[in-house]
């Protein structure tokens, strides 16, 4: 099996729909040891009964806007683990509003909230895990098309993924010397908890099922399958890209 006895860590799973899920299907299926984040109390009630159903060895909160729960993570995985094979970020976060309203009203405190949670965490989580990380350990994080192109609602989101993909890039060439690799997923529109608060989700459901060249909608074990083999030693020169998972939507001419 492609990642037999590898550890890896899922932070982003809210519920059985997510794309960490899907992803966490595809793992548990090519034999890593599995591991889980939550980031308060009503998520860890969705997320230990699926950590149990998919075998997983103990969840721990992280609520990456808080550096000392960090630190705290770490210090539990290096503790219960000593080392990380896999690092999974599919974690994103903006006020409703910010993405309901126009792009040009979206306030100061909503920015730096969305990018904060969405693509600084990404950084802040690589400096804290690295050292538990070794040659040929991966992380990966989930992007998407409003990173690159104009989706309707996606408004600040599609800045802050855009920062996630160029953060991926520098940190790619900070933990090269180490063997470490770190790549982006760029999904096509999948209907999960958090793409809910985008109003156009439905809209770019349709229109990516009809426009894509494989004339239907990406499910998360797509990505699962796709982030199995970056994971594994089979990807082993791939890395600070952005990979998309779309069914060739991203190559489609037209309205998102």
């Amino acid at each position: 099996m492609l990642l037999e006895g590898k550890k890896a860590l899922i932070l982003g799973v809210a519920n059985n729909r997510s794309i960490a899920w899907g992803i966490t299907q595809q793992f548990k299926q090519a034999g890593a040891r599995l591991a889980f984040s939550y980031v308060n109390d009503a998520i860890k009630k969705r997320v230990e009964p699926l950590s149990e159903e998919a075998g997983g060895e103990f969840t721990f909160k992280c609520d990456v806007s808080s550096d000392e729960d960090i630190a705290a993570a770490a210090a539990l995985v290096k503790e219960k683990w000593g080392d990380v094979d896999i690092l999974v970020h599919s974690l994103a976060f903006a006020n409703r509003d910010d993405l309901n309203n126009a792009f040009i009203n979206t306030t100061r405190e909503g920015f730096h909230l969305a990018l904060d949670v969405s693509a600084y965490s990404l950084v802040a989580l690589t400096r804290a895990f690295e050292p538990l990380m070794h040659d040929g350990s991966s992380i990966l994080a989930m992007t998407y098309l409003g990173s690159t192109r104009v989706v309707p609602s996606y408004n600040v989101m599609g800045v802050a993924k855009a920062a996630l993909e160029c953060s991926m890039r520098y940190l790619s060439f900070d933990l090269g010397a180490k063997g470490i690799r770190i790549n982006c997923i760029s999904s096509g529109p999948i209907k999960t908890l958090a793409a809910s608060a985008v109003h156009s989700l439905k809209t770019s459901l349709s229109v990516a099922a009809d426009m894509a060249a494989i004339h239907r909608n990406v499910e998360s074990t797509d990505v699962g399958g796709l982030a199995t083999f970056l994971a594994s030693d089979l990807g082993r020169a791939v890395t600070g890209q952005v990979i998309y998972c779309d069914n060739g939507f991203s190559n489609s001419v037209g309205k998102v």
